[in-house]
């Protein structure tokens, strides 16, 4: 059947002889291209309609590969349509360079798809919304830089291939790699950017010191971190602001990551009271705060006199919290209570400044120097 097509083909092509032969190649290639559209069309919709009642991976499984088996069906049937068009040998070169090309594209292509369905699937097990979601952040951070890290790869390996496909380039980049130079030095140094960001990359996603939503103090601020790309890492900051830092940055700088093990928190309220403050009381109704509070978790509530200074005496009160979000809300609300409790039942307690003065002894000389005057 394929020896008739090619036949058939063959005579079409020669019963168009009155027309210039570059004006029949490419009416050859276009109706390739077009056979080729409209064939994947056909079999696209023909899968699409195959998966519509089954779950989501299949279907978004389609939906991905359009545009690789769409590039695939046009690779394949230029191919044939080429040999049967009337062209030069320079445009035969010409056309077999850009479907080498064509095919590289697409294997990079079909890779990057892979990698992609890879970690969909894998990361379908781990939920983000969850309120215990350390292991989640730690596979979602890892599959996602690694996902980056791979995609970058496989770019730059797909592009030097193709590069490599054309003699002129080829010979010099052989002639680059054997030689140390100064040629060799500049592109060592314009590289070393995109290299450094990529074992830095390669180092978060293994050692993982940040992770998807970790709650991170850098550069004094406090706040989330949202995104990890290949280059840099997005912080959500608690005012909505964005910081956006290097990945450099959390291999080579010191920051606070509040969720590196665990989400629970200590937060700490600091108070300064009168000497006559009543500590016993004071402890037993941080007691009630904190197991009244919706964002205590039951863990850690103690009250402390750490400190006593000239006027005042310094109280620490610790308590526990699932999450540095809710540890703040938790703080604020003892604070708060704290203090209207005090204000309600010990007045008296709350700092103040005061002056004493005593009356002298009678007889004092000064006294009685004063009274004669």
């Amino acid at each position: 059947m394929l020896a008739d097509l090619d036949g058939y083909a063959r005579k079409t092509i020669d019963a168009l002889g009155w027309a210039p032969p570059w004006l029949i190649s490419l009416c050859v290639l276009a109706v390739a291209a077009l056979l080729a559209i409209g064939v994947h069309r056909l079999l696209h919709r023909a899968a699409t309609r195959l998966v519509a009642g089954r779950e989501l991976f299949w279907r978004s499984l389609v939906a991905r590969a359009k545009g690789p088996t769409r590039l695939a069906l046009i690779v394949l049937f230029i191919g044939p349509a080429a040999s049967i068009a009337p062209l030069t040998f320079a445009e035969a070169a010409f056309v077999r360079q850009v479907l080498l090309l064509c095919f590289i594209g697409l294997v990079a292509w079909v890779a990057l798809t892979a990698l992609r369905i890879w970690t969909t699937l894998h990361l379908r097990r781990f939920k983000l919304d969850t309120e215990d979601n350390l292991l989640a952040r730690k596979h979602v951070t890892q599959s996602r830089i690694l996902q980056r890290v791979a995609a970058v790869l496989i770019i730059l390996v797909a592009t030097a291939i193709g590069l490599m496909t054309f003699p002129s380039v080829r010979q010099y980049g052989v002639s680059l790699l054997a030689s140390a130079g100064a040629a060799g030095l500049v592109v060592g140094l314009a590289l070393q950017p995109l290299l450094k960001n990529l074992i830095a990359g390669i180092q978060l996603a293994v050692t993982q010191p940040i992770r998807l939503e970790d709650a991170v103090i850098v550069e004094s601020e406090w706040g989330n971190v949202e995104e990890i790309t290949s280059t840099y890492v997005v912080v959500r900051l608690w005012d909505l602001r964005r910081m956006v830092l290097p990945l450099t940055y959390f291999i080579e700088r010191p920051f606070q990551n509040w969720t590196r093990e665990s989400s629970a928190i200590i937060g700490n309220v600091m108070l300064y009271l009168d000497y006559t403050a009543p500590v016993a009381a004071l402890r037993a109704k941080l007691e009630e705060i904190a197991r009244a509070s919706r964002f205590w978790d039951g863990k850690v509530v103690n009250l402390q006199v750490t400190d006593l200074r000239q006027d005042t005496m310094e109280v620490r009160m610790l308590v526990s919290a699932g999450t540095a979000g809710r540890a703040f809300d938790l703080r604020c609300e003892v604070r708060e209570k704290i203090i209207a409790w005090l204000q309600a039942e010990h007045p008296r307690a709350l700092p103040r400044r005061r002056t004493e003065i005593e009356r002298l002894p009678r007889g004092a000389a000064w006294l009685e120097d004063r009274n004669a005057a």
